[in-house]
C-alpha cells in the first residue's frame, strides 16, 4: 500500500511544477511574439513593396499604350483640378475615384490601387484613393525643359514625360511610399524632390518611412527598393513636425537628382 500510495505522489504534479511550467511557457511566448511582431511587418513590406512597383510597371505600360508618355500626375491641377494618376473626380470637393483613374485599365481585373497595409492616417486628406503612394510628379508627372540657368520650367501638365527623356530610369524614382504632415498625418499623392524644380528653394518632404524607417521605392525601370531615411526638413509653413513622422528623403546628395530626368 504504502509503495502504491508513493508512485501515485510521483505521478502527479505539485503547484511548484505547474508554476514553473507555466512560467516557461510565459517565457517562451514573451521570446517568440516580437519576432511574430517583426515577421507580420516584414510581410506586410513585402505587400507593399509589390504594390507600388505594380504602379511603376502600370505606368509603363501605360506609356506604351500613349506614344511613349507617361501619366500626367496632375492635369490642370490650378484650373479644373479633377485629375490626378490615381483617379478622376466631377467636382473640386469630392474624393477621387481610383475605379476612373488613367493607370485603372493596367491595375487587374479590379482595376483597384492596393492600399499600403501599414499606412494607417491621422485623418482623410485631399488625396484619398492613392493607397498610401506618391508620384515623381515634379519630373515625370509633366512635361519640362530646363533653362540655360538650370531651372525646370513645366510646359504642361496635361502629359506626364516622355519615356526616352529619363536619362537615368534604374535610378529616377517613380513611385514611392508617401504623406505629409499639415496638422496631422494625412495621404499625399506626389513624392516632392528636395527642391522645387522651378524655383531651387527646399521644398516640404513627403517620403514616408514608415516601414521600420525605410520607404518602398518604385524606380522608373521598374525595379523596387528600400530606402532608409538619410534627412528631413520643415519649412515651418506647416504646424505637423515631419521628422515625428518618418518623413523625409533618402541618398547623401543634397539635389534632385534622384527625381530629374537627367
Amino acid at each position: 500500500m504504502l509503495r502504491y500510495f508513493d508512485i501515485r505522489l510521483r505521478r502527479g504534479v505539485t503547484l511548484l511544477e505547474l508554476l514553473v511550467v507555466v512560467g516557461a511557457i510565459t517565457l517562451l511566448l514573451g521570446l517568440m511574439l516580437p519576432g511574430l511582431s517583426r515577421a507580420r511587418e516584414q510581410a506586410k513590406a513585402a505587400l507593399c513593396q509589390s504594390n507600388v512597383r505594380q504602379l511603376a510597371v502600370s505606368n509603363g505600360m501605360y506609356a506604351q499604350d500613349s506614344g511613349g508618355v507617361f501619366v500626367s500626375g496632375a492635369a490642370e491641377i490650378v484650373t479644373k483640378n479633377l485629375r490626378r494618376w490615381h483617379g478622376v473626380r466631377k467636382k473640386k470637393n469630392e474624393p477621387f475615384d481610383s475605379s476612373q483613374g488613367p493607370l485603372a485599365p493596367y491595375l487587374g481585373a479590379d482595376a483597384a490601387i492596393r492600399a499600403c497595409p501599414t499606412f494607417v492616417p491621422d485623418k482623410p486628406g485631399f488625396e484619398k484613393g492613392n493607397g498610401g503612394y506618391g508620384y515623381n510628379n515634379a519630373y515625370i508627372g509633366v512635361q519640362t525643359f530646363a533653362t540655360a540657368k538650370g531651372q525646370t520650367i513645366v510646359t504642361t501638365d496635361l502629359a506626364g514625360a516622355r519615356s526616352h527623356h529619363v536619362k537615368r530610369p534604374a535610378d529616377t524614382l517613380m513611385f514611392t511610399d508617401c504623406a505629409f504632415v499639415d496638422q496631422s498625418l494625412i495621404e499625399y499623392s506626389f513624392a516632392e524632390p528636395r527642391f522645387h524644380s522651378q524655383y531651387g528653394t527646399r521644398a516640404d518632404p513627403s517620403i514616408h518611412f514608415r516601414h521600420d524607417g525605410h520607404a518602398n521605392i518604385a524606380w522608373t525601370d521598374g525595379h523596387g527598393s528600400s530606402q532608409r531615411r538619410s534627412f528631413t526638413y520643415s519649412s515651418g509653413f506647416y504646424e505637423g513636425n515631419p521628422a515625428r513622422h518618418n518623413i523625409g528623403w533618402f541618398g547623401s546628395a543634397d539635389d534632385n537628382s534622384l527625381f530629374d530626368l537627367q
